[in-house]
């Protein structure tokens, strides 16, 4: 049985929840845990008034971490805020703190299926389950770069009318102030996106990109549609065993490190890495992105 176990059931959480309920999908059993076990049940209990309208059969419930036994993926989503005047490293050491409590509750349990990350900073938290769980790093996976790929591709659609399926590009790097387009590598259907718009335009959607999350969270608080749907597509991807590649927060084992690139995903999890052919500056760009999030895992020693 497919089963799927959220931990953290807040606006990410919940927005992946419903966003699985809407689609077809082979996801047969979804358990939530939440620190908060009332809201959790309340939730379990209006997730499954969706059922008669949902394309997929699916059981909901309210758990604890025996669910994790037998989970194909489990997804956390479970973390603290960054707060006013608080700095990103501020939030990496409160959210060390509750990760180490979730993982070595599931190290209790028999679980031995898919991590899928989605607390920030993503790359960092990703690193820290890899290794307080010591599970193959195939088999833990972050959100990575994928959101901001998405933003991407809808951008450059909008500008050229094309549908955003159309656009073979990817956001790499940091989830955060760092990530990057590497526009060398960037295709709109097999025509490189640089003859189709000007340098200007595609840096000022590179900024647009990187800006989004701000501009979300300033007008209504918080972002969560978009990384609901995208953890959606990873969780298909693993369970239809179909070899996507996507935008994910992967293990780079010479640096001993997590950041965003494009990726082969299938049901054992991360096949493998796809090289890119990076132009002499994006590689100067990358180095600076991974630079930075390697200065937030040395703090954590």
């Amino acid at each position: 049985m497919n089963k799927v176990v959220i931990i953290g059931c807040g606006n990410v959480g919940m927005s992946y929840a419903y966003a699985l309920l809407n689609q077809r999908t082979k996801v047969e059993e979804l358990v939530l845990i939440d620190i908060n076990k009332e809201k959790t049940i309340g939730e379990a209990m209006d997730l499954n008034h969706c059922l008669a309208f949902a394309p997929s059969k699916i059981k909901i419930k309210a758990g604890n971490y025996e669910d994790c036994n037998d989970a194909t993926i489990i997804m956390i989503a479970a973390g603290r805020n960054q707060e006013i005047g608080e700095t990103r490293l501020d939030l990496v050491k409160k959210n060390y703190e509750v990760f180490s409590n979730i993982i070595a509750e599931i190290n209790k349990t028999n679980f031995d299926g898919i991590y899928l990350i989605a607390t920030n900073p993503v790359d960092i938290m990703t690193y820290i389950t890899k290794k307080l769980s010591s599970f193959d790093s195939s088999k833990v996976i972050g959100s990575g770069t994928m959101l901001d790929t998405a933003r991407l591709r809808f951008l450059i659609g909008e500008e050229l009318g094309i549908n955003p399926k159309n656009v073979h590009a990817y956001v790499i790097g940091e989830h955060g102030d760092s990530e990057f387009v590497p526009w060398s590598n960037s295709l709109v259907s097999v025509i490189p996106v640089t003859e189709c718009i000007r340098k200007e335009k595609l840096e000022e959607i590179a900024l647009s990109v990187k800006n989004s999350a701000y501009d979300i969270i300033e007008k209504k608080g918080a972002t969560y549609y978009g990384i609901g749907m995208c953890l959606v597509r990873i969780t298909n991807a693993i369970l239809d065993n179909d070899n996507s590649i996507l935008a994910l927060s992967v293990y780079d084992e010479e640096k001993d490190l997590y950041y965003g690139m494009p990726a082969i995903i299938n049901k054992n999890g991360i096949k493998k890495r796809v090289k890119l052919n990076l132009t002499e500056e994006e590689k100067t760009k990358l180095n600076e992105s991974i630079r930075i999030i390697n200065s937030y895992k040395e703090k954590l020693r």
